[in-house]
């Protein structure tokens, strides 16, 4: 009736939040002693944006799931925001389900792009990327590391230990590749950096966005400062003030990649921002020390037109040169 849907208020869940969380919600506005007889219906929409292409993304969804309760007024309320949505969302890219099968979605979907990533970084060979999966230094941002970690909550809690691992060793991967690309730079460089310059090329965790939440850069930095290296950073969209906070220390933040890899000993590229490759690296080698050493840790540059230019090139995911498959103690 009318009188009945005044009473009702649907809640609508956004966020990546943990499995059971619109239970919560609900539990807490029903209690409520200021309710006045109001019911609600808690729904599960989790968004599947990515930073830096977010409009694009909400404006041509690929998919929209909304998760609800399976009783007569919930899926009515599913209803209701799929009629929002159909303003621009063709119906065959809505799907509906329940509260938990919505929450849960957005935890695996995370999970298994992380996972991929990982893959990627453990195998890398011309069959498998670039067309499907880039190589790289390591996942960053705010969502996969503790989305990963919420499935394996959800696995432990359930007593899927094996699940639960295999979950964990996402992550474990992800931490080696950070600390391998760190061995890389120091044993390539005749096994120290302490004293030496070396220039970072990118500090967000993925081109088109200034967070640097959970990006690689800040183990990469802390790695090479552990060996008392001399930093000059450059990222084009982070700030100098959330750079020194995330390294928790002053280092060099400096205005464009010029001035980083001025007099520098090596560069390494950890943020794929497209400028970098643009770069004009022959004048950049003129002013470097040499050897000049460039670590790609996104995979974006012309491995062959740098090592003609006279660099000495590692690319995560591509064969090494001569020089660095002569370096002891490889990583």
């Amino acid at each position: 009736s009318v009188e009945s849907w005044f009473k009702l208020k649907i809640v609508v869940e956004k966020s990546t939040v943990p499995v059971r969380t619109a239970e919560a919600i609900e539990k807490i506005l029903c209690h409520n002693t200021n309710s006045k007889g109001i019911k609600y219906q808690i729904l599960s929409n989790p968004e599947f944006l990515s930073e830096g292409t977010a409009i694009q993304d909400f404006l041509n969804p690929d998919r929209v799931l909304i998760g609800g309760s399976q009783c007569p007024e919930g899926l009515e309320a599913i209803q209701k925001l799929k009629a929002i949505y159909a303003h621009w969302v063709p119906e065959d890219r809505m799907i509906t389900t329940n509260l938990w099968s919505a929450e849960l979605s957005k935890l695996a979907d995370n999970a298994f792009l992380a996972q991929r990533i990982s893959s990627i970084n453990a195998i890398k060979n011309t069959k498998i990327g670039p067309k499907f999966l880039n190589a790289s230094v390591g996942f960053g941002g705010s969502c996969f590391q503790k989305d990963i970690l919420n499935l394996v909550y959800i696995c432990d809690s359930n007593g899927l230990t094996e699940v639960a691992n295999y979950w964990k060793q996402v992550i474990k991967v992800n931490d080696y590749q950070k600390s391998r690309f760190v061995k890389r730079v120091v044993t390539s460089m005749f096994n120290t950096v302490s004293g030496k310059k070396i220039a970072i090329l990118g500090f967000a965790f993925k081109k088109h966005t200034s967070d640097t939440r959970k990006t690689p850069a800040i183990d990469v930095c802390k790695g090479l400062l552990g060996d008392n290296t001399c930093l000059s950073i450059y990222d084009p969209c982070v700030t100098e003030e959330q750079i020194q906070k995330d390294l928790s220390m002053d280092v060099s933040v400096v205005g464009d990649a010029y001035e980083a890899t001025k007099d520098a000993h090596g560069i390494c590229i950890l943020t794929e921002w497209d400028e970098f490759k643009n770069i004009d690296y022959q004048s950049v080698y003129d002013n470097m020390h040499k050897p000049a050493f460039v670590f790609d840790g996104r995979n974006i540059l012309n491995v062959d037109k740098l090592r003609e230019i006279g660099f000495i090139v590692y690319s995560i995911g591509r064969p090494l040169e001569q020089w660095l498959k002569n370096m002891p103690q490889q990583a």
